[in-house]
């Protein structure tokens, strides 16, 4: 992918004096006394923000957070919490400026937040207006927020048209160069993971994948809407029996590719959803009418285990099973730690990857985990995201 990248611009001394805005991911989770309670995108917008400062640049940092109502700004809405914790990462002072979409002051070597830029009017349609408004306020725009590149918004795209320079910042370009070494031109055999509580909200994901990928691993929910296409029964286990069809045509298409859509062998059941119900280990042929399948069995999770460790490339989205009651973590458990083992590359992403990757403790021997939810899923589902595409429009002049 040919774009701008932010670190090239630096070393070729060319953010010297300029005037740089900075579109970060900072929409972090709050309590109900404002206070934190996740910093994870905070600390990831810091290696950006300490290359513009010591390429000697005025930097200016924006993000949004929550979901507040254009041209309406209340407490809620401010980013004053992130201001704190950037200060404290960055050991300097970071003032918050509101009011800033006309104008404002910041000096070499000095870095300010601009306050929640969802609040302006014209963001979430990109009015070319504020778009024009914006960019008037740098010389270097550097998108550096993945989690919103599926997003045509005002700093997100349209500052990027108008900015005299548009760029990639060190995460963005991060994700980009991890998602092209893992779906563009992938070590194979490529096994991707994809798991959640419904087909249809992955199923065009699925469809994409079917084309590409030389194993893919279906987990949650998912795989019961698979198992029943494979001919098993599921008890009264989440699923979706209307699109059997197209997961029937989903193990068909990997099949005429020579690839296949392993299903569970032995699952693990309950016969109520909760914290403390007892789980029972049984064959996948014998589930009971008022069984619910929470996990897949040992038996498919070390067989999925095997593979993955002969795999080349690993891409994983979603847990295989109710990993928030142990007794029910047993798969993905197991697939995470096969990931952590295998020489392949690996890229993670999605909310409920994440937390199986902190609960088993693999961060550091996963490959790539990404910062983006929505756009890792769109990435996946085959999608040229916004950011992306404006980027590239503006590298190629």
């Amino acid at each position: 992918m040919n774009i701008i990248r932010f670190s090239d611009l630096c070393a070729q001394g060319k953010a010297q004096g300029k005037r740089v805005f900075i579109r970060a991911d900072l929409n972090v989770p709050l309590n109900d006394a404002g206070e934190i309670t996740e910093d994870t995108r905070v600390r990831a917008s810091v290696p950006a923000i300490e290359m513009a400062l010591q390429a000697g640049a005025a930097v200016m940092v924006t993000s949004h957070l929550g979901r507040p109502t254009e041209g309406e700004f209340k407490p809620a809405d401010s980013l004053a919490p992130v201001a704190k914790r950037l200060s404290e990462l960055l050991g300097r002072e970071v003032p918050l400026v509101a009011n800033w979409v006309d104008g404002v002051q910041v000096a070499a070597g000095q870095v300010v937040l601009l306050e929640n830029c969802r609040v302006n009017v014209g963001e979430k349609k990109n009015k070319p207006e504020l778009a024009q408004k914006m960019a008037k306020l740098c010389d270097i725009f550097v998108n550096d927020a993945f989690g919103t590149a599926h997003r045509a918004e005002g700093t997100t795209y349209g500052i990027a048209q108008f900015a005299p320079i548009a760029c990639a910042g060190p995460l963005l370009s991060a994700e980009i160069d991890a998602i092209t070494k893992a779906l563009a031109a992938p070590a194979r055999p490529l096994a991707a993971i994809v798991a959640g509580s419904k087909v249809s909200t992955k199923l065009t994901i699925l469809q994409s994948l079917a084309k590409n990928v030389d194993q893919l691993i279906v987990g949650g929910g998912i795989a019961n809407t698979f198992m029943l296409a494979a001919g098993l029964k599921i008890g009264k286990s989440l699923a979706e029996a209307d699109l059997v069809g197209e997961a029937k045509a989903v193990i068909e298409a990997m099949a005429a590719r020579g690839a296949e859509v392993p299903i569970p062998t032995d699952v693990v059941t309950a016969k109520t959803f909760a914290a403390d119900a007892p789980a029972t280990v049984k064959k996948a042929s014998e589930v009971e009418d008022d069984d619910m399948i929470l996990d897949i069995g040992p038996e498919t999770a070390a067989k999925l285990a095997a593979q993955l460790k002969q795999a080349g490339t690993i891409v994983w989205n979603g847990p295989v099973g109710v990993f928030e009651f142990d007794q029910f973590a047993g798969g993905t458990r197991t697939i995470a730690a096969a990931i952590a083992e295998s020489p392949a590359f690996s890229i993670a992403g999605g909310g409920d990857t994440l937390a199986a990757i902190a609960k088993y403790g693999i961060e550091d021997k996963v490959g790539y985990i990404s910062t983006g939810g929505g756009a890792f899923l769109e990435v996946l589902e085959g999608k040229t995201l916004p950011a992306f595409e404006i980027l590239q429009q503006r590298a190629n002049g």
